[in-house]
């Protein structure tokens, strides 16, 4: 049938096809050409099997891509003939499904969409990139510290004489990008009691950027994450111009929870939870984030929390999947912002309580306070409100994380009581690996990165 006049006609895609020997071929020539009125096939990759085949695979003058496993075949295949996409006609038992979401988490790092038999997968950034040198930090889940370590990145690159903007999207940001200046001011708890008041989130990671790193943020909002951390919504766009507006040298775009930022970036810091189970960077599209990596920062890798076995386990999957992207151990230890020496701290905590003797020890012995309680419950608002009360009196100075139920529920409790606050950064320390000299080399790649595709 020809086209309708005027009618606009839809380009097709650059592709490659992942076959199998399990298929009778002229079966596969079938499937390939049923495809071609969406898809300009230029390689395959051949995965395996044999079964259906006499004389080898042929595919009439298609040139066909093998290798040493399934994902080095697609890696090599996608260097070589640089597709928009890949179409999946293979299926079990040469391709099963862990190996088919490594296939697809390869593919998506390198931008290329994935087509199968009943789902289409395409890379969770937009194809905007920034005007200005990025990094994304990215995270396996909910509570593994990216804020924190997006923070100490900020500060190292501040005391280099770096111009940072940090744009931080959470759950709860803001309905328009907000600006908040704390390389000129960072915000107090007056300030943020006063936003908590007007019905803000005031422990938005936006907030918390500002307070513990001392530079300008932008506060987005997002809902939702797909399987491979693409947003449903999201204001991060807007975010970015107005953080490129700000005319920095380097902007961090902080992920939230599983969602990556919607932007392609010229560098990643991939934060693994240690608290979380081994599998995080496996399961699923897991190892998608381990492939955009270009430094892996391991945190809370202390026991209890994280056992000696699960912590060799994690490290070798993160090994085998990010291959030389180098690997920094780390736990976090709270740092004052703002004197506590000889006064009576309660210390609102996310961290689980496992640490909490771990916590209470720096806390006195670093800091020189009096640690008369933790309450590790700042994320659970009831049992957070119900600690609060028990401990009023007993405190002069509630040492609180600037996240979760801080300001809202902790901050107006110790207000209330008379009690003096102060906010707690999360120092990420080193026990395996140089952190200073891992963030110099992501710094070095964005802005070598940067300048190449300028």
């Amino acid at each position: 049938m020809s086209q309708p006049s005027g009618a606009r006609e839809v380009p097709r895609l650059r592709a490659i096809a992942l076959v199998d020997g399990e298929h009778y071929p002229p079966v596969t020539l079938a499937a390939l050409d049923s495809v071609r009125d969406r898809f300009d096939i230029v390689g395959a990759v051949m995965l395996g099997g044999g079964e259906k085949l006499r004389d080898g695979l042929r595919l009439a003058d298609l040139p066909i891509v093998r290798g040493t496993s399934q994902r080095a075949a697609l890696e090599d295949a996608i260097e070589r003939f640089a597709p928009k996409a890949v179409i999946d006609i293979s299926d079990a038992p040469v391709l099963d499904t862990v190996g088919r979401l490594l296939l697809v988490s390869v593919a998506l790092a390198r931008g290329v969409s994935y087509h199968g038999g009943d789902f289409v997968v395409r890379p969770p950034w937009r194809a905007r990139r920034s005007t200005r040198p990025t990094i994304a930090v990215i995270g396996s889940g909910k509570r593994t510290g990216k804020t924190a370590v997006a923070a100490a990145l900020a500060r190292m690159l501040k005391a280099e004489g770096v111009r940072v903007v940090i744009v931080a999207m959470g759950r709860g940001g803001p309905a328009a990008p907000v600006v908040i200046r704390g390389d000129l001011e960072r915000p107090t708890a007056e300030t943020l009691l006063a936003l908590s008041d007007a019905g803000e989130h005031a422990a938005s990671d936006s907030y918390e950027d500002a307070v513990v790193a001392g530079v300008t943020t932008i506060g987005a909002r997002r809902a939702g994450a797909g399987l491979a951390g693409g947003t449903v919504y999201d204001t991060v766009d807007q975010a970015l111009e107005v953080a490129e507006a700000e005319s920095p040298d380097l902007i961090i775009m902080e992920g939230s929870g599983t969602a990556l930022p919607p932007v392609s970036c010229d560098a990643t810091v991939f934060v693994v939870g240690g608290a979380g189970p081994s599998s995080q960077v496996t399961a699923g599209l897991g190892p998608l984030r381990l492939l955009l990596a270009d430094l892996v920062v391991a945190t809370m890798v202390e026991e209890p929390v994280l056992s000696s076995e699960t912590l060799a386990a994690l490290t070798s999957q993160a090994s085998e999947l990010a291959r030389d992207v180098p690997i920094v151990r780390t736990v976090f230890r709270p740092s004052p912002v703002g004197s506590v020496t000889g006064k009576r701290i309660l210390f609102a905590t996310t961290a689980p309580e496992a640490v909490g003797t771990a916590l209470r020890r720096h806390l006195e012995e670093v800091h020189g306070a009096t640690v008369v309680g933790v309450t590790h419950q700042l994320a659970d608002r009831p049992k957070l409100s119900q600690e609060l009360a028990e401990a009023e009196g007993t405190y002069d100075v509630l040492l609180t994380e600037v996240k979760a139920a801080a300001i809202d529920v902790a901050a107006q409790a110790a207000r209330a009581a008379g009690a003096e606050i102060v906010f707690a950064d999360n120092l990420p320390v080193a026990t395996r690996g140089d952190l200073g000299t891992a963030f110099a080399h992501v710094h070095a790649l964005a802005i070598e990165r940067s300048g190449a595709r300028t």
